[in-house]
């Protein structure tokens, strides 16, 4: 299936690995951090937190929804069994690049009619997603279909993805350094049957 040789690989990898960085850093600039100020204080005032997202952005908020745990908030992941319903008090935090994913809407609106916050991280602020929630986190990032590399340089949606984990884990670091916790203290949240 593919046919190259170590020397190759690293050559490409010498390459890709700053361009990767660099990418992030310059959309980490664009973002807003008001606005993920804004999305911690939302996060602070909600009973529970529910996350969600398809694919590998599912995946870096499933990583987030990990971290917030252990800083001590009450989170639930969309769709896992022990999942309890969403109520008038908590916030979901739906994640979708297009903000046109299917199940990431449909999740937002059931949120919505059960009035909860839904506050979105997308790449768009004009999409079915943005018009349900009630706060937008714009990312800058390329859409999954962006093929021209108008935006980056990675494939689909890798820039959107890695941005969605550097900025819960940024998020996460800052309410810890502001809570004063023990990394004891925080540790004691941490899985200890795996």
């Amino acid at each position: 299936m593919f046919s190259f040789d170590q020397h190759t690989l690293s050559e490409a990898l010498r390459a890709d690995l700053p361009m990767i960085l660099e990418e992030n850093q310059q959309l980490l600039q664009k973002v807003s951090v008001e606005e993920i100020a804004a999305l911690a204080l939302l996060m602070q005032e909600s009973k529970r937190i529910f996350v969600t997202g398809a694919g590998r952005t599912g995946l870096m908020m499933k990583a987030a929804a990990m971290r917030f745990m252990h800083m001590g908030f009450t989170v639930h992941v969309v769709g896992e069994i022990t999942t309890p319903a969403i109520l008038k008090g908590d916030l979901l935090l739906a994640a979708s690049g297009s903000g046109t994913t299917s199940s990431i809407v449909k999740a937002a609106e059931k949120a919505h009619a059960a009035g909860a916050t839904v506050a979105a991280l997308s790449t768009t602020t004009d999409s079915p997603l943005a018009a349900i929630a009630q706060f937008v986190l714009l990312i800058p990032a390329a859409q999954k279909q962006d093929f021209n590399a108008t935006i980056s340089q990675q494939y689909a949606g890798s820039l959107f993805e890695q941005s969605i984990l550097l900025i819960a884990d940024a998020l996460f670091q800052a309410i810890w350094k502001l809570s004063d916790a023990a990394p004891e203290d925080v540790w004691k949240r941490h899985a200890n049957m795996e």
